[in-house]
């Protein structure tokens, strides 16, 4: 292990939480890179101080309370890897800033819901707050918004921000498989948590773009303003319909300019295969930035893991070494800030729609004429075989339309009780 010797202008920085980032993290900084000369770790904070790890942290002071850590003389920079929108984590933060101390997190939940707040707090006591590594694990996206795109006009920042889904997608596509069945190889391999609710439900992609956006249009992140969709109702039929029309599924994550205001959303989407996010499997990340003068964006990567993530982290810590300062959430959007628009209805676009329904003589009718009075136009068609007596796959999609039409008229479907069970719902995006 390389020597410990403090050398003028390093960083002492304190780690609450030595999991898989902060286990990385460590390795960096007693290793042989460019991080192990920029700063000396002199605490740590963790859930268990006995379990063994891969650097020996015997002679770094331990601390129990991750606040307590916080509150330290003998750190510059708190870095906090605990995770969790509320509790230890979100009152260490808030420590460290008032003490004027800056703060390095991954903490995408806490940024998404109390952003403003601790932006506020760190202005207030002169403290700089980095979050690389909340958004895409080593794809360096924030960097790219906040100070390479600083120039640009943005229209839209969309992606694939949780890889868990999208290795569910991918496997699902490639398999013919349940949801539930690649979930539960997911979790077997350590691609999904044994509560997979956050990531599925679309929660842990929502706090992430969250923080996309507020750079991207301005303002603090509003996660209360995102329309959430998971992918628990996707079934292989989906998957087979898209590649039927040449389109793939995706989770897709997107906050794009809508008039004076920003509509922001997390859902299924069945993209063009043509699109650079369709091309994008198993559990990488990807981010798509659309901008005036620059153009189209993509960035690919790992999203998650030690290295990655490790590597955002360290990144932040470099920088703040060389003194650099800028507003928290500042952007392109900085000096030009959109309202979050609530509910995130599309107001012109395809969509795909499954249903199903009884097998029986006028069902397709009802639904025609259904559709026809909701000024839905269909511009393809598909019966499907029955699955049994009672069941018939019926998929379509429709040419360019409102949202809250498509709904009206699913709605009316379920009143006429021609549906057999809730309808499933994507837009189309080329």
């Amino acid at each position: 292990m390389p020597d410990r010797e403090i050398y003028m202008g390093v960083l002492r920085i304190g780690i609450a939480g030595l999991g898989t980032v902060g286990g990385g993290l460590l390795k960096l900084a007693y290793g042989q890179g460019p991080l192990a000369s920029t700063v000396k770790v002199t605490g740590v904070s963790a859930r268990t101080k006995g379990r063994t790890r891969e650097v020996d942290i015997s002679d770094i002071a331990w601390f129990d309370d991750p606040v307590a850590l916080a509150n330290s003389p003998d750190i510059d920079v708190f870095v906090e890897l605990m995770g969790g929108s509320e509790g230890s984590a979100k009152a260490a933060v808030e420590a460290a800033l008032t003490a004027g101390k800056h703060v390095v997190t991954a903490n995408k939940a806490l940024l998404a819901e109390h952003g403003a707040a601790l932006a506020a707090l760190a202005a207030k006591h002169g403290a700089e707050i980095r979050y690389e590594a909340a958004v895409a694990g080593g794809i360096p996206v924030i960097k790219a918004l906040r100070e390479g795109l600083a120039a640009n006009h943005i229209t839209a920042v969309s992606g694939v921000l949780n890889g868990t889904c999208n290795y569910i997608l991918t496997e699902m596509d490639l398999t013919g498989r349940s949801f539930g069945e690649v979930l539960a190889d997911a979790q077997r391999l350590g691609y999904a948590e044994a509560d997979p609710t956050l990531d599925v439900s679309g929660a842990d992609a929502g706090h992430k773009l969250a923080i996309l956006s507020a750079i991207a249009f301005g303002g603090a992140p509003n996660f209360a303003a995102l329309r959430l969709e998971g992918i628990q109702a996707i079934e292989p039929i989906d998957l087979e319909s898209a590649k039927f029309l040449g389109r793939r599924v995706k989770l897709l994550a997107k906050a794009a300019r809508v008039g004076d205001s920003v509509v922001q959303s997390v859902r299924p989407t069945l993209l063009a295969q043509e699109h650079p996010i369709a091309r994008v499997n198993g559990p990488l990340n990807a981010v798509v930035i659309d901008a005036d003068p620059v153009g189209r964006l993509s960035l690919v990567g790992a999203g998650a893991g030690a290295g990655p993530t490790a590597s955002a982290v360290a990144g932040d810590l470099i920088d703040l070494s060389h003194e650099d300062s800028r507003p928290v959430f500042s952007g392109p959007g900085q000096a030009n800030q959109l309202t979050a628009a609530m509910g995130g209805l599309l107001v012109a676009s395809k969509f795909y729609v499954r249903l199903r329904v009884p097998d029986r003589a006028g069902t397709i009718a009802k639904i025609t004429d259904t559709l026809a009075k909701h000024l839905v136009s269909i511009e393809s068609f598909l019966q499907k075989p029955p699955e049994d007596a009672s069941r018939v796959p019926i998929v379509l999609t429709t040419q360019p339309m409102a949202e809250q039409d498509l709904l009206d008229a699913l709605g009316e479907l379920s009143r006429l009780d021609v549906l057999v069970e809730a309808p499933v719902l994507m837009p189309l995006e080329d």
